[in-house]
């Protein structure tokens, strides 16, 4: 239980902002193929660290990253680089940031919709049994994720493997994770 008595996942912990995002956006359908840009970038970011320091950096990636419009990103060149990596508001990785830019070009060549048509392509059938009862029930990596990063790689995207894919695919509600007994188990 957290201070408002909600029963939330274990992840959620007693953090404001984890708290906001457990109970606001992770797990709840999202569509558009800007906002899964995002999703996609900002889970490849996170890669290596906790979600908490992309989740607090978020609001500064969206003013560095021209609020994840591929048309934008997609322009940018060694300035823009230069410029982010001497960015302390966001992660400073320079494989992850020339990734972005090159994904973002990947997205610019797609149709309006084709990106949110074929990353939803891969979510699996709705759970037919159980909700998973502790975090260890939970995979880090499924058949679809791993489809899903496969095919993702042969268009030419970049830091998008498997269990980053699966963690895309909870967060955008491709897959619905909440745990048994979470106010947000439906």
């Amino acid at each position: 239980m957290t201070a408002d008595d909600r029963p939330r996942c274990p992840w959620a912990g007693d953090d404001p902002e984890y708290r906001r995002y457990h109970d606001e956006e992770w797990g709840r359908p999202l569509h558009g193929d800007r906002a899964l840009f995002e999703k996609m970038v900002l889970e490849g970011f996170q890669a290596g660290l906790s979600w908490i320091t992309i989740l607090r950096k978020r609001p500064r990636f969206r003013e560095a990253f021209a609020g994840f419009d591929p048309a934008v990103v997609g322009a940018f060149g060694d300035d823009d680089i230069a410029r982010l990596m001497a960015d302390a508001g966001i992660i400073r990785n320079r494989a992850k940031i020339e990734a972005t830019i090159g994904n973002a070009r990947i997205v610019q060549e797609m149709v309006e919709g084709e990106l949110d048509a074929f990353m939803w392509s891969f979510a699996p059938p709705s759970r037919s049994g159980p909700r998973p009862r502790t975090m260890d029930e939970l995979p880090a990596v499924t058949p679809e994720s791993e489809a899903m990063s496969k095919a993702l790689r042969k268009r030419g995207f970049r830091f998008v493997g498997p269990t980053t894919m699966y963690a895309l695919m909870q967060s955008a509600g491709m897959v619905d994770d909440h745990l048994e007994g979470c106010w947000r188990a439906v």
